[in-house]
Formats: C-alpha cells, sequence, structure tokens
C-alpha cells in the first residue's frame, strides 16, 4: 500500500486502525446495547411511573444533538482513548434501543406465560432474562448489529475533525492525517483510499448480516 509522506507504512496503520476502529464499535454498541436494553425492558415490564419516568428520560437524551455534545465533551478531555471514546458514543446512543426494546417488551408483558411467571412469585430481572428476552433474542442480536455499525461512523466522523483517541491510529485518523497532508491533492490515493475503504466494508457488511439475519428470523421474509 505504499508509505505516506513521512514515511510511514499504511499497511501496518491500516492493520491497526482497523483493529482499534473494531474495538471501538464494539465497545460504543455494547454499552449503548446494555443501556438501551435494560431501560426498554424495565420500561416496558413495569410500565405506570416508571414506565413515564425512563420514557421522559429516553425522549431528553433522543432529542439532543448527540454528535454536537460528543464534540464538546470529547474535545474538553485532555487524554482521549479508545475506551473514553466508545463511552461518550455508548453514552448518546442508547435511546433508539430502549424505545424499540419497550415497544416489544409492553407486548410480550401482558402473555399469560408471563402473567403465569408473575404470579409464582419470580423476581423482575428473572422474569426479563428467562421469559421475556428469549422470545426477542433475534431482535436483540440485529439491534447490536446497528449499533456496533453506528457506533463505528460515529468514532470515524470524531477521528476526522480531530477529535480522535491522542498517541492512537484509527481509519479514521488516517483519513484526518490525509486530508491535513494533502494527499488529495499530490494525488497519494493508496494514503486515504484503504481506510475508506476499510471503513465502507465494515459497516456495510454490518447492514448486510443483518439483512440476513432478519429474512433468517422473520418467515414472512424467507424465500420459498
Amino acid at each position: 500500500m505504499g508509505t505516506t509522506s513521512f514515511g510511514q507504512d499504511i499497511w501496518a496503520q491500516f492493520v491497526h486502525g482497523l483493529r482499534s476502529t473494531f474495538v471501538t464499535g464494539l465497545l460504543g454498541g455494547g454499552i449503548a446495547f446494555v443501556l438501551g436494553t435494560a431501560i426498554g425492558f424495565v420500561a416496558g415490564y413495569k410500565g405506570g411511573i416508571v414506565d413515564e419516568i425512563l420514557n421522559v428520560l429516553t425522549n431528553v437524551v433522543l432529542v439532543l444533538p448527540a454528535l454536537v455534545v460528543l464534540i464538546v465533551a470529547v474535545a474538553y478531555l485532555d487524554v482521549r482513548g479508545l475506551v473514553v471514546q466508545a463511552l461518550f458514543i455508548g453514552l448518546t446512543s442508547w435511546p433508539w434501543a430502549a424505545r424499540a426494546v419497550r415497544s416489544q417488551a409492553l407486548s410480550l408483558a401482558t402473555r399469560d406465560y408471563v402473567d403465569l411467571a408473575r404470579l409464582s412469585g419470580r423476581r423482575t430481572w428473572k422474569i426479563i432474562t428467562t421469559e421475556i428476552a428469549p422470545n426477542m433474542s433475534s431482535y436483540l442480536v440485529m439491534s447490536f448489529i446497528l449499533l456496533f455499525g453506528g457506533a463505528v461512523l460515529i468514532a470515524a466522523g470524531l477521528d476526522f475533525i480531530g477529535l480522535g483517541p491522542t498517541g492512537g491510529v484509527s481509519l479514521g485518523l488516517m483519513l484526518e492525517s490525509s486530508v491535513q497532508w494533502s494527499a488529495l491533492q499530490l494525488g497519494m490515493w493508496w494514503w486515504f483510499v484503504p481506510p475508506g475503504a476499510g471503513i465502507t466494508l465494515l459497516v456495510g457488511s454490518m447492514y448486510i448480516l443483518n439483512v440476513g439475519l432478519d429474512e433468517v428470523f422473520n418467515p414472512k421474509l424467507r424465500e420459498l
């Protein structure tokens, strides 16, 4: 893949950058998934005042301009790393997952087997994890995949505007560096094409995987 203007190996940067981008997406998507599903399950199962409070919290976070909040928060950090970036991404990406899980949990919470489990005296989290969540397993898997892809795109955007991890390398930071040192004007396509293609293929593969799983889990979409 050649080298940069400073003699740095593009292939080595791409390999390490792909790993960093994947880890950021995994952590950021995982944090958003845990928060979103937990809040969605509790709101959908409990209902009443608990549902109203959690729904208000979700709506407040949902209407916040997530990218602006991330830019302001990350810009004021002295030291930025993958974990910190993933944490901020996860804390701002969970609301839509919470709303989606809540709508499904509201429907499942009224089923007969859930009522029987409730009458038997089982605890709330026991009912959610053993009676409701297994019936939403396919939906939860696809939600995590979408959150993963979204976290990768957000991380790449932050890296591209210079708010990525300090002292590290990622696909977004490779793009930022190539723009900063005029790789496009110099015709050094091997500097910015690989990271751009890597981000596109990573997020695109997540989308294709999500569509494929949807066809597997949804009987209405299966081909005869």
